[in-house]
């Protein structure tokens, strides 16, 4: 083994200005393997293509699509000085490339698109502003925190906001001049990407010095809402999208509002803590977003552990407290942790490994011996530097949720589309072959097929609409109940504390309770939506397997519809919002100071809290379920078509005249036809899916 005890070892470090960034295919050995189950089904859908003729290539083309457009979304969320951006960069290969500063009201989402695929005209970068409404509300309001405050009574904290507000205002009104009104609401396209250019709308400081004004660093940054950016990097085996979001301890709460969105569209997130903080509580408003999110869908990274004195031991006692920490609060049990530094990984990938400072090398020898041990002598200095930084590790985790949630959703729905595909081509064979035996079935008649299936339609949209209204209706009635209790406890645990304590002695209440009661009703929630989606699905594969037997007049041994998935219901991350119960006691003086006599408390309160809690039960009661009723329906939509023209490419065999069956199938051809037909039927799993519903 190398000799890690000692500082000097770092001498067999020797600087390599290359950036080493063939290092990130190291974990991501996964992806590598789903890549080729990728392939394996793309090339299962040529194949059907080449059987089926032009019709099936159009519906297997876009299939093949849907297989090259998996962009897996993962959500980057943190503290403020967690590292967060840095281990983004490092994640990317490109240390340098998004500034890592932060000022307290920035509020970019960078989504950074790896691999993506995309038209030539499309653009590399594209950067989306604020809208008018968005800035008013900060301008005029304070934002989300002016809410709270006026709410809360804390009139210093409020008169501190629009101190700053204004102070922003006008720093941005001088940097963007008479323009500034303009570009509110508006997107800057480019066709280039370099990080000059990023730093115009995501750079973050403060304040920017002449030099930074002339070079037009951070121009745009205060009103820039999200930046996508399209980047390729060969390491990646398939598409990912990693989302940079704004730490959730900002002064105006804008990037609490800003994470909840990102989190909404990414179904895997990665919590970034810094070690010598992890989970204080500071991180409360951290704790609220990720209690929300399956746990499995959770990774934290413990970042900068490259500045602990002796990691060996203290990440033990990290791990532990976090753990802890997660279990009084209600957070997600037993999630993956991993432990590293993007410091070190960064250093790994520009070959800058002679520029790791002592104290830092002493930490990483610590660490080594506990983690690497005996390993450590096979792996050259930037190998071992990139495993000790802990992205490997996270690479991993992060594929394994890849693969067995947002990849494993897109691949199970194409396969049973295939699946589809081949059980019309083999009703089309079989009308084919008896044609060819004897003209005695008689061509279809389109007219009774297309009314068949509008029918289906039809008949599937009312119960699916009937079924989800009854679902919807249950929730809703179970989160108003469950709120109304909730401000009743509250309102009677004031009462008690005024009758035991009088009005002279401050007083919290913690709403962790509604959002535990609303979380509940959620599950329930999902649990019926999914069930309501399976079962009108299935009914309707059912009405569609049916219609083959009856208009086509033949059966097919073994057949059957697979019916599609139900889509995935997004976790209520709305629930994670700060509302006035979660401040700190300090703010409570202003508005318990200002009301007298108990009838005033009572009446105050519960209109404060009613107030503060009413809009999040509203997003849960309307947008939603809105959002997945839409999603129900155009899976339910998209089935039909799918079988609309599996069914009408069958009538259309059912016309062409004996002659032309001779001359598209020979009996030999026919033979090797049907012979190829059930090959495919095996590997897209239709055997397996008959003994499931036999069982």
């Amino acid at each position: 083994m190398k000799d890690l005890s000692q500082p000097q070892a770092m001498d067999i470090v020797k600087p390599k200005a290359k950036p080493q960034t063939a290092l990130l295919s190291i974990g991501l050995d996964k992806l590598e393997d789903f890549r080729a189950e990728i392939a394996d089904l793309e090339d299962t859908l040529s194949t059907i293509a080449e059987i089926g003729g032009e019709d099936v290539s159009k519906k297997t083309r876009k299939l093949s699509r849907t297989l090259r457009s998996i962009e897996p979304s993962i959500a980057m969320i943190g503290q403020i000085k967690a590292g967060k951006t840095s281990l983004v960069n490092a994640m990317i290969g490109r240390p340098d490339f998004l500034p890592a500063d932060v000022n307290p009201w920035t509020s970019v989402v960078t989504s950074l698109h790896m691999n993506a695929p995309e038209s030539e005209d499309s653009p590399m970068a594209s950067f989306q502003f604020f809208d008018r409404n968005e800035w008013d509300h900060l301008v005029e309001n304070g934002g989300r925190l002016g809410e709270l405050s006026s709410r809360a009574g804390a009139d210093e904290e409020l008169e501190k906001v629009r101190q700053q507000i204004a102070y922003m205002r006008e720093k941005t009104k001088e940097r963007l001049g008479r323009k500034f009104e303009l570009l509110l609401g508006q997107k800057h396209d480019y066709g280039h990407i370099d990080e000059a250019l990023v730093q115009r709308y995501v750079c973050m400081g403060d304040d920017f010095d002449e030099e930074s004004i002339r070079d037009q660093q951070g121009r745009f940054a205060d009103i820039t809402k999200s930046a996508d950016l399209y980047l390729e990097q060969d390491e990646f085996p398939i598409p990912l999208c990693f989302r940079d979001t704004p730490g959730v301890n900002d002064t105006f709460m804008m990037r609490e509002q800003v994470t909840i969105n990102a989190l909404r569209d990414s179904r895997i997130c990665v919590v970034v803590l810094s070690a010598h903080q992890a989970l204080t509580s500071m991180d409360m408003a951290l704790m609220r977003l990720i209690s929300n999110i399956k746990a499995r869908e959770v990774v934290i990274f413990v970042n900068r552990i490259d500045e602990l004195s002796e990691p060996s031991t203290q990440i033990l006692e990290i791990r532990e407290s976090i753990l802890e920490t997660l279990a009084a609060n209600d957070g997600p049990d037993n999630p993956e942790i991993v432990f590293g530094s993007a410091y070190w990984a960064n250093m790994a990938v520009s070959g800058d490994l002679h520029e790791i400072v002592d104290d830092s090398a002493n930490a990483m020898f610590n660490w080594a011996e506990v983690m690497l041990g005996d390993a450590a002598a096979s792996l050259s200095p930037a190998e071992l530097v990139w495993q000790l930084s802990g992205i490997p590790h996270l690479f991993d985790a992060l594929s394994e949720r890849v693969i067995e949630g947002p990849g494993r959703d897109v691949l199970e729905n194409v396969r049973k589309s295939a699946l589809n595909v081949v059980n019309g081509l083999m009703t089309s064979s079989k009308v084919v072959s008896m044609r060819l035996e004897s003209d005695t079935i008689a061509p279809l008649d389109k007219t009774a097929l297309k009314e068949r299936l509008d029918l289906i339609e039809a008949n599937a949209i009312k119960v699916l609409h009937e079924r989800l209204d009854t679902v919807f209706a249950q929730f809703s009635s179970r989160i108003d109940q469950s709120h109304k209790r909730f401000l009743d406890r509250a309102l009677e645990s004031l009462i008690t504390h005024l009758e035991t304590h009088g009005e002279n002695e401050l007083w919290q209440y913690s709403p962790n309770g509604l959002r535990m009661l609303l979380r509940s009703s959620y599950q329930v929630l999902r649990r019926n939506y999914t069930a309501t989606c399976e079962k009108v699905f299935s009914e309707a594969a059912f009405d569609a397997a049916a219609t083959y037997k009856d208009v086509c007049g033949v059966s097919v041994e073994g057949f059957a519809i697979s019916p599609p998935s139900a889509p995935p219901v997004p976790a209520p991350v709305s629930l994670g919002q700060t509302i006035a119960l979660d401040l700190q006691t300090a703010w409570w003086k202003g508005w318990w100071q200002r009301r007298k006599g108990y009838r005033a408390f009572a009446e105050s309160f519960y209109e404060l809290i009613e107030a503060e809690t009413s809009p999040i039960v509203e997003e849960l009661k309307q947008k939603q379920t809105e959002e997945i009723r839409q999603a129900a329906y155009e899976v339910l939509n998209d089935f039909i078509d799918e079988q609309r023209e599996i069914l009408m490419d069958i009538s259309n065999k059912a016309d062409v005249s004996l002659d032309e069956l001779n001359s598209l199938f020979g009996v030999t051809a026919q033979q090797e036809r049907d012979e190829l037909l059930g090959i495919m039927y095996e590997e897209l799993g239709g055997v397996q899916a008959e003994e499931q519903a036999e069982a």
